[in-house]
């Protein structure tokens, strides 16, 4: 069954409400811990066929946000989700408070209880409408900025089209785009503040009313961070500061000598050489076979993997009018399914979709016997480990996509992961300072984060005067989407530098690392997946700067002649 043809149904809530009800019940009063595992059992298959219709419904309506049907499904979603949470949590007190509970564990690990204890501790029926306002904002969100229609070039274009022009070799060009996408920002700043605002203080009233001082433990919680705290991640930070920033620095100044401009400004920062940033040499169809071919190659695992992928149009590759921005990889558990979705535009990122969300989708897939739908995946920072790595390990093949530029882009791909953490790592201290101060105004949010930018970027220097009054935090989803999430990439990308140097000194070593890594699914906490992949742990003290030394030594290394 190819993807278009996946059934759709709308959950019949009073039946999963009874399916619930019932599973407790036999969880309460069971006599042994098989029976426990029967009910688990039963429960889980609903779980997933809720899961399934919801990532349908998702996919499908970000394929086409005109899609009214869609659109109505997602309403139902944004008001149900948060009662089905209520489900999901009467389950996971069942669970936890079981009279066969180390048996369970025997079972299914520690983790699972680990993720349950975070579910407890972070929902409540009486948050319910709370969670419904925020689906709503978030709703409303992702309608505005789909809504973008940007005259430039003589066309009308989203903001996923939006990117050729931000890395345009023409610097006029790009000072333009910088101009024209940001007026879209600025004639809807009111709504954007309106929207983030009403975030910021429904997710402080749920955390409030769960017991906690302000929402970012309640936002970990929501994670399912397990292992670590806000500390770890603000010790984590510091050392980016003061390890990581001063390689960003010195990769930007040498983009400076190369570009011939003696005054970067932040619509040159996008673009790495004078003729253009290196450009995949085919459409969307040479792109996917190439990437076919490189998977084949890679692995007898990924070979099959994406056989699977295009044998069942699980894909949705191309920008086109209504679309939703960005990408992403979601799974359809009762069809054991990864799906890609994305918006090429005729750049690099296209190829760093087939690698990235490839990753994501080989990780699901590899993990997709798990009988515990929490185990699929894993938490959001590991998932990440699982893309970024693939980046890496995609290197050999890049003749496919780019030709004679292919070093132009491992250079581009490997100093873009340099000069994204410190961005990634604002993203999440503007985030903290925000939560742990609710009642700033959206001035005072915008000077927060001018302040930060100029801490970890501070070769950032603006021209336009909406940007420099601190508002370039708007064109990052995840800061509305998702609360704390970001630093994940950025946690993710130390360990796939980590496994980019591994390979460089043993290629076998380092896959074989890989694919269990993969396999282990979401079957253990963040900081247990490192130890099993033999990664070191981003937070202690040493390692970003360790990291740091191989990564400089290799960029400084690089036959310069071919960087022009």
């Amino acid at each position: 069954m190819k993807f278009k043809d996946y059934p759709y149904e709308r959950p019949n809530m009073g039946n999963i409400e009874k399916e619930f009800n019932e599973v407790i019940e036999t969880l309460k009063n069971a006599q042994s811990a098989e029976e426990q595992i029967g009910a688990i059992d039963r429960i889980n298959k609903v779980r997933k066929a809720f899961d399934t219709m919801s990532s349908l419904c998702q996919v499908r309506l970000t394929i086409d946000t005109t899609d009214a049907f869609y659109e109505a499904e997602q309403n139902f979603f944004d008001e149900n989700q948060p009662l089905y949470a209520n489900f999901e949590t009467e389950l996971s007190k069942a669970l936890f408070n079981s009279l066969f509970k180390n048996e369970l564990i025997k079972k299914y690990g520690n983790q699972l209880f680990a993720l349950i204890e975070a579910n407890i501790k972070s929902f409540s029926p009486e948050i319910i409408k709370e969670l419904q306002e925020e689906n709503r904002l978030l709703s409303e969100f992702r309608k505005l900025s789909a809504s973008a229609k940007i005259p430039f070039d003589g066309k009308i274009n989203n903001l996923s089209q939006m990117g050729p022009y931000h890395i345009s070799f023409d610097r006029n060009i790009r000072r333009e785009a910088e101009a024209a996408t940001m007026k879209f920002f600025e004639e809807n700043e009111t709504q954007y503040d309106e929207i983030y605002d009403g975030l910021v203080k429904v997710r402080t009233k749920m955390a409030k009313k769960l017991g906690y001082d302000n929402y970012v433990k309640l936002g970990y919680l929501r994670l399912g961070r397990t292992d670590y705290d806000s500390k770890m991640v603000a010790n984590y930070r510091n050392q980016v500061a003061r390890d990581l920033v001063p390689v960003a620095e010195s990769i930007i100044k040498a983009k400076g000598t190369r570009l011939g401009i003696t005054e970067l400004k932040s619509y040159d920062l996008g673009i790495d050489f004078l003729s253009g940033n290196p450009k995949p040499i085919g459409n969307k169809e040479y792109l996917v076979e190439s990437a076919q071919k490189m998977y084949s190659e890679m692995g007898k695992e990924t070979g099959e993997f994406f056989k699977f992928m295009c044998e069942h149009e699980l894909m949705d590759l191309e920008a086109k009018k209504g679309k939703s921005g960005g990408g992403y990889c979601t799974y359809f558990p009762d069809f054991k399914s990864p799906f890609i979705f994305s918006n090429f535009n005729g750049t690099s990122a296209d190829v760093d979709v087939l690698t990235h969300e490839a990753g994501h989708a080989f990780q699901v897939y590899s993990s997709r016997d798990y009988e515990v739908p929490e185990y699929i995946w894993p938490t959001l920072e590991a998932c990440e480990v699982h893309s970024m790595s693939m980046e890496f390990f995609a290197w050999p093949w890049m003749e496919l996509f780019f030709g004679d530029d292919a070093d132009r882009y491992r250079y581009h791909h490997l100093a873009g992961t340099i000069t994204f953490i410190p961005y990634g790592v604002l993203v999440d201290h503007f985030q903290h300072e925000i939560y742990e101060n609710p009642d700033l105004t959206p001035e005072e949010r915008k000077k927060v984060w001018r302040k930060l930018e100029k801490m970890y970027l501070p070769y950032k220097v603006y021209e336009n005067e909406f940007l420099n009054k601190g508002t370039y935090w708007f064109r990052q989803s995840h800061i509305f989407q998702t609360a704390f999430y970001y630093i994940d990439y950025t946690l993710a990308q130390v360990c796939a530098q980590q496994y980019w140097i591994k390979n460089r000194e043993d290629h076998k070593k380092a896959w074989e690392s890989y694919l269990k890594l993969c396999k282990e699914g979401g079957s253990k906490s963040f900081l247990e997946l490192l130890e099993v992949a033999g990664l070191e742990n981003p937070f202690v003290e040493g390692t970003i700067k360790k990291v740091a030394v191989s990564l400089r030594e290799f960029l400084e290394g690089f036959d310069q002649s071919k960087l022009v």
